[in-house]
């Protein structure tokens, strides 16, 4: 018989509806609620990722950590059976403490594989992404409500032998907070899936810090070119936020693969052109050791008993063929208006995508 005693965080005042917190609105076996931190220097030396999820309708809490140095990808995975305490934000040797809401954080990974014990202090204030919507057919599979982020970190990272001692200066932070429902595995999709079945995805979501300024530029777009999400912002604190048009970004790709290599961003209106640019220094794939689809061998909301922690290393100079049809974070240096700024770039294509001219799920750049 389930326990439906009231949980701690009935004691305040934040319920949205009339359930204890022990539980969310919907009965959606996808409802999750999860954060995804970034900390990369500016040299392109480490990328760090680290994020933690909670998936109440399938009763999993779990989080990872990813660094990449060279061609290695250093990865630390944990998953456990969620608790009553939704305000403790841990998981096997990963942990994310809130020291102030929407302004500092303390990242930390105790592990002989991979730790780390950083300080990410905001350093713009937390920007509303717009509302994310995906249908399959009639029905919704995709709701996500998001913030995002960007500021300076300090700690440190090892792994691997090597020891990196984070800065704010040389080392960069940004973040994204995220809640709804999102596919997780294990569902059949049944006729809609077969009727309705995927042509093309392409996905730009590129949080960029400069020194006096925020720049959030995020597009998703269908096999035909169809954009179902579209946002370019620039925050400057004490000043009101400054919309810049519709984001228009040429890519240049890696000859034989869809890896980007380099890349602009139009923005602004045809009266006032602005043009970010966009140089890789290290990638990361998502579905390589952080849990994202396609990943085959864990993904975010997956049970896997009580207490599990996975470590793992892997090659980035060897084939990971599912990682063609997921997203990558790519670490980048970006230039704006005479400035040098730092963040993400992360991107994913696949499948059709007419204004790129790829023309399936084989397809690549010439």
């Amino acid at each position: 018989m389930a326990d439906d005693r009231p949980v701690p965080l009935d004691e305040y005042p934040v319920h949205q509806v009339p359930l204890s917190m022990k539980h969310v609105a919907t009965g959606d076996r996808n409802a999750y609620d999860r954060c995804i931190f970034h900390v990369l220097d500016h040299d392109g030396r480490a990328l760090l990722i680290l994020g933690l999820g909670v998936y109440p309708n399938a009763g999993v809490i779990d989080a990872y950590a990813t660094l990449r140095t060279g061609d290695t990808l250093h990865a630390v995975r944990a998953s456990d059976a969620l608790g009553d305490d939704r305000m403790r934000l841990a998981v096997g040797p990963l942990r994310i403490e809130v020291e102030e809401p929407l302004r500092r954080f303390r990242l930390t990974c105790a592990d002989d594989a991979l730790s780390c014990d950083l300080v990410w202090a905001a350093g713009f204030p937390a920007l509303w992404e717009p509302h994310h919507l995906q249908r399959r057919g009639d029905r919704l599979t995709l709701e996500g409500r998001r913030f995002v982020q960007a500021g300076g970190v300090s700690g440190v990272i090892r792994a691997g032998g090597e020891e990196f001692r984070v800065d704010p200066d040389g080392w960069t932070g940004t973040r994204d907070r995220s809640w709804g429902v999102r596919p997780i595995p294990g569902e059949e999709g049944g006729r809609l899936a077969e009727e309705n079945p995927t042509e093309g995805f392409h996905w730009v979501w590129c949080p960029v810090r400069f020194e006096d300024r925020f720049l959030m530029v995020i597009t998703q777009e269908d096999a035909d070119g169809y954009r179902t999400l579209n946002d370019a912002t620039l925050v400057r604190p004490g000043d009101r936020d400054r919309q810049l048009g519709w984001p228009r970004t040429e890519i240049a790709y890696r000859s034989g693969t869809r890896h980007p290599e380099r890349a602009a961003v139009h923005l602004g209106d045809p009266r006032t052109p602005q043009e970010l640019e966009v140089e890789i220094l290290t990638s990361s794939p998502l579905a390589v050791g952080a849990g994202y689809p396609p990943a085959d061998d864990w993904q975010h909301g997956t049970w896997q008993g009580r207490g599990w922690v996975d470590r793992r290393t892997y090659d980035l100079t060897a084939p990971h063929p599912r990682a063609a049809y997921g997203v990558t974070d790519h670490s980048a240096r970006f230039r704006l208006d005479g400035q040098v700024g730092h963040g993400i770039f992360e991107h994913g294509s696949f499948g059709r995508h007419d204004p790129s001219g790829f023309t399936g799920f084989d397809s690549v750049a010439p």
